[in-house]
């Protein structure tokens, strides 16, 4: 999750309210079975910056979704060791940003694989070495691995389902268009009905739109709902069910809906967020009170970001990082 301008007082109250009101029951920083064979750990965002992640047994090895930062790969080795003496083989990486993939070099320094969509290579080659410096003079973990840049996965794959099938266990990989970044990807266990969704799918208002495509998310989301589920665990917020993907969805469309009809009826962007030095601040616009569960303080951000998209006629996320 790429974080951005999230500078309103009042906001920063509102996020907090709803890490509260979506996390309250979640351990943050634990790792809890979801299925036999499958275990979540939700990272602290707050605190440390983690992300959520993944650990899918199979017969001889585990597959972890998601680098993390350095510091949350850490983490995540430490409570794998309690769980399992099998060795990591391999981590996939959900998208370029530093929450999900800037562990990578601890990974493979342990001895597993790092792999991911292609399209996260491709995100890696626009934004770095300037993220990965920038994020550096914040964060004690990223200067003390002494890297000029961050590390891409080792490998990467072109053709939709990427299948890991050991005999035990099936887990697909897949990619359903661009949505929160160009290499958005999914894991899946057809068996079990498990998905992880990395952050095109977050449960709570964690959808940073800067590296986005705002139209095409809700599109991919639904494209992931087609996969019978019974389980979702996202890269951000507590796991849950197909209400997560229902209600991602239905905010993702109706934030957009919201902004496009404003724009239509002769609106500019101070009319839909007050602007302060060019950074977004206080909201004007208000959505319904089924898509408060994923409005935070990325809210002014959102709808800037969706208003460039609509007034420029290009994905977000080109706007930013070109094509």
């Amino acid at each position: 999750m790429w974080k951005r301008i999230w500078l309103s007082a009042p906001f920063v109250a509102l996020a907090l309210t709803a890490l509260v009101a979506t996390g309250s029951d979640a351990k943050l920083e634990a790792i809890e079975q979801i299925i036999p064979g499958v275990w979540f750990r939700q990272g602290d965002l707050a605190q440390f910056g983690h992300c959520n992640n993944i650990v899918i047994e199979m017969k001889d090895y585990l597959i972890v979704v998601d680098a993390n930062y350095p510091s949350g790969a850490r983490a995540a080795m430490a409570d794998i060791k309690k769980i399992s003496t099998k060795p990591v083989k391999y981590v996939f990486d959900t998208h370029h940003h530093g929450d999900h993939a800037y562990g990578n070099a601890l990974w493979t320094e342990a001895g597993a694989t790092t792999f991911a969509y292609k399209g996260v290579v491709e995100e890696m080659r626009r934004y770095e070495p300037a993220r990965w410096r920038a994020d550096a003079k914040n964060r004690k973990d990223l200067a003390e691995l002494h890297r000029e840049t961050a590390e891409p996965p080792q490998q990467t794959f072109e053709k939709i389902p990427f299948v890991i099938d050991d005999g035990s266990r099936r887990v697909e990989f897949h990619f359903f268009g661009w949505a929160h970044t160009r290499g958005d990807g999914f894991a899946y266990l057809p068996k079990e009905q498990v998905l992880c969704t990395g952050d095109a799918v977050t449960n709570g208002p964690y959808n940073g739109m800067g590296d986005g495509y705002a139209a095409n998310w809700p599109k991919v989301v639904k494209r992931a709902m087609a996969l019978p589920t019974k389980y979702v665990l996202p890269a951000h917020g507590p796991a849950g069910g197909p209400e997560i993907l229902v209600g991602e969805e239905r905010f993702l469309n109706e934030i957009y809906d919201t902004v496009k009809k404003e724009i239509g009826a002769g609106k500019k962007l101070e009319d839909l967020v007050e602007m302060k030095d060019g950074q977004p601040g206080t909201p004007k616009l208000q959505l319904s009170a089924s898509a408060q569960h994923w409005v935070g303080s990325f809210y002014p951000g959102q709808i800037k970001d969706i208003y460039d998209e609509i007034t420029q006629g290009k994905p977000r996320g080109e706007i930013t990082g070109g094509k």
